[in-house]
């Protein structure tokens, strides 16, 4: 897996992005980069939108830059020459996309500069060691979700040999990191930390509709979900459908559903995208019979998110903090 900071976000995308385009037995081509580059840019874009227009609902907070990282270890050895021609890789780290319009757009960080240093701390000169490894990327990743939410942010950058200094304006937003999972499975979860979205919603549906799956999710660690659930002494693995087990999980995935059309409202999306999307395509993710108890059948989290939307006043502003925010602070019981 490979963790792409979209800061505030982090953006990950996984090394096996498809097997089109790239053949059996040698490296990936450059349509193979370029759907991978172009897949993250899509998920950047929707979850920096997310969490810098909801950062007032967060209670914990990081830098939301638009910066989008990787580095050249993340590769396996034998697509590391092709990675170089694709992404440049003057450094280990480098960039491999700034959401447009983001405070990294503005202070002209652009895709494929190399990056020396991240404040005073140096990015390596060289990968170590041949194995993949996430190690580099960690490493820059972990300093820059360190900086104060609020405060500028200086990066040492490198283009064609020539070295130069950005300060990229201060934009708070969301803790939270965001995972593209590469495979057929339509899979979206949040583990507390992290979100993760199957390529396959990326593949099948418009960006609205992924933001109504990433607002759920998001919705998750805006709630502090897994610290509560935790703290209820809940169980994950089999036993996560059964008896007390079950209920809380339940509960945690309606409040998710609730404020995910407030995530929407806020970040500029139609919060009606919501109930649409699982009267329409529900089916796709629930699997009709065998769905998992924890999660409503997709009807009734329509009509659900449909009266929560009917609940909100015409003068409730954006954004809006919308009264389902305050079981953050409740235990699950």
């Amino acid at each position: 897996m490979r963790y792409l900071p979209i800061l505030a976000a982090l953006s990950i995308c996984a090394a096996a992005f498809s097997d089109v385009g790239r053949a059996a037995d040698g490296p990936p081509d450059a349509a193979w980069f370029s759907r991978l580059r172009q897949a993250d840019g899509r998920l950047a874009a929707i979850a920096h939108r997310l969490v810098t227009r909801n950062v007032s609902l967060c209670a914990e907070r990081q830098p939301a830059t638009g910066l989008v990282l990787h580095a050249l270890d993340q590769y396996a050895p034998a697509d590391r020459t092709a990675a170089r021609t694709a992404f440049g890789f003057e450094r280990p780290v480098a960039v491999e996309l700034v959401v447009p319009g983001s405070a990294a757009d503005v202070a002209g960080v652009r895709a494929d500069d190399a990056v020396a240093a991240v404040g005073n701390h140096a990015t390596p000169l060289q990968v170590a060691g041949g194995a993949q490894t996430s190690a580099t990327r960690d490493a820059a990743v972990a300093v820059l979700a360190a900086r104060p939410a609020d405060q500028p942010l200086r990066l040492g950058l490198i283009r064609n040999g020539v070295a130069r200094t950005v300060t990229v304006p201060a934009s708070p937003g969301c803790r939270a990191a965001f995972e593209l999972l590469l495979g057929p499975k339509m899979t979206a979860r949040a583990d507390g930390r992290i979100v993760q979205i199957g390529v396959r919603f990326l593949e099948r549906y418009g960006d609205e509709e992924v933001a109504v799956i990433v607002a759920h999710e998001l919705a998750h660690l805006v709630l502090l979900h897994r610290s509560r659930l935790e703290a209820a002494g809940a169980r994950w693995g089999m036993l996560a459908e059964l008896g007390r087990n079950g209920r809380l999980f339940r509960r945690t995935e309606e409040e998710a559903d609730l404020l995910s059309v407030h995530l929407l409202r806020n970040g500029g999306y139609d919060p009606a995208a919501a109930p649409r999307f699982w009267r329409e395509h529900g089916g796709d993710i629930d699997h009709g019979i065998f769905r998992s108890r924890t999660h409503p059948a997709s009807s009734a989290r329509a009509q659900a998110l449909e009266l929560e939307i009917a609940r909100i006043p015409r003068d409730g502003g954006t954004p809006y903090t919308p009264p389902v925010l305050a079981q953050r602070d409740q235990p699950l019981r």
